[in-house]
């Protein structure tokens, strides 16, 4: 049997797909199982030990240092080398009807397609159809999970799966001061970028926290943030931001990640007990990880995207806006997710 799954989405919508995967694995061990991703979150599944092979392709978006042209003509030299595999099932991993997954799902001429349909969306081409329905109510990665049951597979959800580069982990752990990778309290991931200004905790906040875990646990911090010149149109960042922080911290174990790419966010966060930080795909790459997490959520569901499978704690305001957030519900969040973790033995 050949399956591919078809996620072209964001990291977040990635990582709770990762568990399709080992499902797929555990039920049928001597398929040909292949994930068809974008090159913006394929490393979000590098050596993903469930597949035989990850493959990608270039979003016209995402284009940089050439005409976009070339990116198509790379996809439809990949789409048309993936027809030859002669796929069994091809499943397109997207909530909804997913009509430009489909559409590539069509270039490989496979003997079956699963997908969603919805009751204004459908097409005859999706053979084994399942309705969205009540879907949305659901957690992403449960949902997605409803995928696999013309496979047979309807219970059991696997954890996320996520696997760090032990090369750049080596190169991490080995750069960081003494202080901050050798103390005796909780090394926590600080993690201040979020792509939605609704979902921005301030820098201010950041500091008074750190200081306050310090204080009461003798915490370190690893300080995380999406590299770049907050002024830059194309792809803003937070170096200004981060840079505030660093000094405000400059009296105690805080280090700066800087991470360029993927794999050195998933390095980095590997590194850590706990982590904090708003909804988005950094969170996923946490739990995958298997980190407790102290999540802020602002306009976003909560119920479709809590941490899936580790211990959580998720603080979201009426207002949906992250910057309500208290230093000291932050901080009792935390003391409760440490005290929790405790008890489960997951830190002493």
């Amino acid at each position: 049997m050949k399956i591919l799954v078809i996620r072209r989405d964001n990291i977040g919508d990635l990582i709770c797909t990762t568990p399709l995967f080992e499902a797929l694995r555990r039920h049928y061990p001597q398929a040909y199982i292949a994930a068809l991703v974008n090159s913006y979150n394929a490393p979000a599944i590098h050596d993903n030990p469930y597949l035989d092979d990850i493959f990608s392709y270039t979003k016209g978006k995402h284009a940089a240092n050439e005409p976009v042209w070339q990116a198509y003509l790379r996809r439809f030299k990949l789409l048309w080398r993936l027809r030859h595999v002669r796929f069994d099932y091809v499943i397109l991993a997207t909530s909804g009807f997913a009509g430009r997954a489909l559409k590539l799902a069509r270039m490989l001429a496979p003997e079956h397609i699963i997908g969603f349909v919805t009751e204004q969306a459908a097409s005859p081409r999706i053979d084994l159809a399942i309705a969205q329905a009540d879907g949305e109510r659901l957690h992403e990665t449960e949902d997605m999970f409803r995928l696999l049951k013309p496979l047979g597979i309807s219970s059991g959800i696997p954890g996320l799966t996520v696997l760090p580069d032990q090369q750049i982990v080596a190169r991490f752990r080995q750069s960081l001061p003494d202080s901050v990778m050798h103390g005796k309290g909780p090394l926590v991931a600080l993690h201040i970028s979020a792509r939605k200004e609704r979902q921005r905790w301030p820098v201010a906040c950041f500091s008074e926290l750190a200081k306050q875990l310090h204080v009461r646990y003798a915490a370190r911090f690893l300080v995380f943030w999406s590299p770049g010149d907050e002024a830059n149109p194309f792809h803003p960042g937070d170096d200004g931001k981060a840079s505030l922080l660093l000094a405000a911290l400059a009296d105690f174990p805080a280090a700066p990640v800087r991470t360029e790419h993927l794999s050195e966010l998933m390095a980095g966060l590997s590194l850590c007990d706990f982590a904090v930080m708003s909804d988005g795909g950094g969170m996923h790459l946490a739990a995958g990880l298997g980190k407790p997490i102290l999540c802020f959520f602002g306009n976003s569901p909560a119920h479709r995207w809590y941490p899936w499978g580790v211990p959580y704690e998720l603080i979201q305001k009426p207002a949906r806006t992250v910057a309500e957030i208290s230093v000291d519900e932050a901080c009792a969040a935390f003391g409760r997710l440490i005290e929790a973790s405790r008890i489960a033995g997951r830190f002493d």
